[in-house]
């Protein structure tokens, strides 16, 4: 099995195919590599397309320090995953846990992202929610030390922005949250408590997003409503962001509408491809719809 080895010599399994350009995918806490095969087989075509285990996912190591996760080591995989395939720069496309990492890459990596999509991020980010947020990643570690893995994916996989997903594709939810199953739940427990519970807020992230330069595709379901307003914050700080919804969808929504996502993420790396991609005219934020109250 091919791994990549991180500064900390946790080893991070990955899979890959086609040639040409890299993109990295960087998956969400209820997937992992395998997650993204709609995409891996759409942008394998005419892309070399990368998607690896985050640490704590077999077949990638699951150390047993809490230590050993954080923000920042989920950054530093996507880099190791690079210099291991001698890689100067990838688009960057990552999913909720994995959008948040691709994010700060963006932020502490520029020089290395050919692009960032931000798909499906926001989640506990809103200030009034932080404390319930952090309060129920350690509820979903404690869940996880007590019950079965089968358990936590019947329960977590059920949740409110999942229940798209279920609804269109009853097959392909099936296998989402069969393989959910199949995780490791000392690796989901820590995650939980290591990057998810401990990450920053993106409202506490302002003059580092009003930074960024690369090209940026914040894309994100309608019906995934925790998202919503995080996804509105980083399209008005982010100079170089689009914001793309997608009706009618949830939170996993390179499952649930895989055309879809790969349109939409396909014409925005081919706009980055081509250097077409504009920055927002700083004219576009005048609170007058019409612009006559400032002659």
């Amino acid at each position: 099995m091919p791994h990549a080895r991180s500064d900390d010599g946790i080893a991070l399994y990955y899979e890959e195919t086609g040639s040409g350009t890299p993109i990295i995918f960087v998956h969400e806490y209820a997937g992992d590599c395998r997650a993204w095969e709609p995409q891996l087989r759409h942008f394998g075509q005419r892309y070399r397309a990368i998607a690896f285990n985050a640490r704590g996912y077999p077949p990638s190591d699951v150390p047993e320090d809490l230590a050993c996760y954080s923000q920042d080591h989920a950054v530093a995989d996507i880099v190791a995953v690079l210099d291991h395939l001698g890689l100067a720069r990838a688009h960057i496309v990552g999913l909720s846990m994995g959008g948040f990492a691709t994010l700060h890459f963006g932020i502490n990596h520029p020089a290395r992202a050919l692009s960032l999509t931000v798909a499906g991020c926001g989640y506990g980010a809103e200030p009034e929610r932080r404390e319930s947020f952090r309060a129920e990643a350690e509820a979903t570690a404690d869940f996880l030390r007590r019950e079965s893995m089968a358990a936590f994916a019947a329960k977590y996989g059920d949740g409110p922005t999942r229940v798209q997903f279920a609804n269109k594709d009853p097959r392909g939810f099936a296998l989402f949250r069969a393989q959910l199953a199949e995780h490791d739940p000392r690796g989901a427990a820590l995650t939980q408590l290591g990057v998810q519970r401990a990450r920053p807020s993106l409202y506490d992230l302002v003059a580092e997003m009003a930074r960024i330069e690369r090209p940026v595709l914040i894309l994100t379901g309608d019906e995934d409503w925790p998202c919503l307003n995080p996804a509105l914050l980083m399209k008005r700080t982010i100079p170089s962001a689009a914001l793309a919804v997608m009706p009618n969808c949830g939170h996993t929504i390179n499952l649930e509408d895989p055309c879809q996502f790969n349109r939409i993420v396909g014409d925005f790396l081919a706009q980055a491809d081509a250097g077409r991609w504009p920055k927002r005219d700083p004219r576009a934020l005048d609170r007058s719809a019409t612009g006559m109250t400032n002659p």
